[in-house]
């Protein structure tokens, strides 16, 4: 299933996307794509449904493919071939740091870019949502504790994350810094996380061409690692890391400028598009 959520920014209707291609209304069934709706019981009642009988929705805006995210955790150099054009070495455990929830907007919403910046930069990802609670999950298991998959952009910006000291976080978090959509795709139509094309273009030109095979730590052993620090609710998201191409990487490196244009997708996921505005 591709679950959505459309409408206004604060007003979004849960709704789920029918075979062909139309938006249909969930709203008389579920509160929002969030929280009991995505558990494995949530998922199972909105599969049983007659989809062509609920209300289409007419397209519009199209919101963060989840709500009542508690946490949002990104990988940091997952890709054996990004921590090779960065120059950085393939971590022994994973890097984690905290994306802020208040960054989170839908897939082709305005990305802001903020004060003072002059290093903001791309990364196609993909998302894992989790459907029912995580407390150490083994690797073999940690695939049940997922309610599907989306795309994201971990939106950054450079000199904020590694030029003013401290944690990634600063430069991660930044209003409108996390695009996440458009679908929540559920993990059975998923057949493997681990082999997914990826891509990105910033103004029509090709700067990411990778693929989730490179990744060096995998869905299943991230579920399972974060659970052993931390309990996972339903909402929370894991954004996995990125291949290489950002701007970061480029001899001479190459930033966001506002009225870019960054166009995103990963198979099966569907597609992002956001143009870049200057704060005022």
């Amino acid at each position: 299933m591709k679950l959505m959520r459309v409408g206004e920014l604060g007003h979004e209707k849960p709704a789920i996307l029918d075979g062909n291609g139309r938006i249909r209304d969930l709203s008389g069934h579920v509160a929002d794509i969030g929280g009991a709706a995505i558990s494995p019981e949530g998922l199972k009642k909105i599969a049983a449904l007659d989809f062509e009988s609920l209300p289409e929705l007419q397209p519009g805006r199209i919101g963060a493919c989840v709500a009542g995210t508690g946490k949002f955790i990104c990988i940091g150099l997952n890709y054996s071939d990004h921590a090779a054009e960065t120059g950085a070495t393939v971590p022994p455990e994973p890097i984690i740091f905290m994306k802020a929830t208040s960054a989170i907007v839908g897939p082709n919403d305005d990305v802001v870019i903020p004060r003072g910046s002059v290093k903001t930069d791309w990364e196609v990802e993909l998302g894992v949502i989790i459907g029912k609670t995580a407390k150490y999950v083994s690797e073999a298991d940690a695939l049940d504790y997922v309610a599907g998959y989306c795309l994201t952009n971990d939106v950054s910006e450079r000199a904020f994350q590694s030029e003013r000291s401290g944690q990634w976080t600063k430069g991660k978090s930044c209003d409108t810094f996390g695009p996440i959509g458009p679908w929540l795709v559920t993990r059975d139509e998923i057949a493997d996380p681990q082999n997914l094309g990826m891509w990105l273009t910033v103004n029509g030109e090709k700067m990411q061409n990778g693929s989730t095979r490179t990744m060096v730590y995998g869905v299943r052993y991230l579920v399972s690692y974060l659970s052993q620090f931390m309990s996972l609710h339903p909402g929370d998201v894991i954004s996995t890391g990125t291949p290489p191409g950002v701007g970061l990487g480029m001899k001479p490196q190459r930033f966001l400028k506002a009225g870019d244009v960054v166009e995103l997708g990963i198979e099966g996921l569907g597609t992002q598009k956001q143009t870049f505005v200057a704060d005022i």
